[in-house]
């Protein structure tokens, strides 16, 4: 028995359940939020994050592209852009690592409970840089004149579509993050770091992942020159928000 292993898979698990703790996730109707000055990052409080789902085996990779490091799928999806067929381009997409943007957050009544990692995509990163950006608003970070956020999340159902639909609306009065010092100290200065949640995979653990997607029915090949020249056919896309909802869940 590799005991090593076993250490590995013991802390990869007790490392989700932990993290679960750590991310909030809007839930239908109204909920109020405060967005947190980064502990780690003062001058900016988003947090830019690649990441590779729907590889067919249920499971979401932190890309190291986030870090500046090389990654083997995206490696593999540059390749397959630049061979020249509209097939392979299409393809090439589909395997870049997607962005998600992360944010600290307080719930409004729940702030004892502390910061939490509010992920969400290109639209609602848009809308707070936006906000962000309009003198009339500023900072809506600020710890003492920042201002709270309605989130309000749509059912499919509400919204008449598949995933349904989440909307925001900055406050326009300023308030500051607590009144109790004891907690304020909490908040700025106990965070969590967000990379740290998360267990890199390494070139080779990506390499093994594309090569099972690529081939499933052979887990032990590997990548090789033919295999860039070689058009894959994927699984249908599945929603990001589901793929993180599965992630933060499991």
């Amino acid at each position: 028995m590799d005991i090593e292993q076993i250490k590995k898979k013991l802390s990869q698990l007790q490392n989700t359940t932990s993290t679960k703790e750590n991310f909030w996730k809007p839930q239908p109707g109204k909920t109020n939020i405060r967005m947190v000055p980064y502990e780690f990052n003062k001058a900016n409080p988003f947090i830019e994050l690649y990441f590779h789902y729907n590889l067919g085996d249920n499971k979401t990779y932190l890309s190291p592209v986030s870090f500046g490091r090389p990654d083997p799928i995206n490696e593999f999806a540059d390749k397959l852009k630049q061979a020249g067929s509209r097939d392979e381009w299409i393809q090439g997409k589909k395997l870049e690592p997607k962005m998600r943007t992360f944010v600290p957050v307080i719930v409004r009544g729940q702030e004892r409970e502390g910061v939490k990692f509010w992920g969400f995509g290109k639209t609602v990163y848009q809308e707070l840089l936006g906000f962000i950006a309009d003198p009339d608003y500023g900072d809506i970070a600020d710890s003492i004149n920042g201002r709270d956020i309605v989130v309000e999340k749509q059912t499919p159902q509400e919204a008449g579509n598949q995933f349904g639909k989440i909307t925001i609306r900055v406050k326009p009065n300023q308030t500051p993050l607590t009144e109790n010092n004891d907690i304020l100290e909490k908040l700025l200065n106990g965070q969590s770091e967000l990379t740290k949640l998360y267990n890199e995979p390494t070139y080779d653990e990506l390499k093994e992942a594309l090569s099972n997607y690529l081939n499933p029915t052979d887990e032990t090949s590997t990548i090789s020159d033919q295999t860039v020249k070689k058009s894959s056919t994927t699984n249908s896309a599945t929603d990001v928000e589901d793929a993180f909802d599965k992630l933060f869940n499991e």
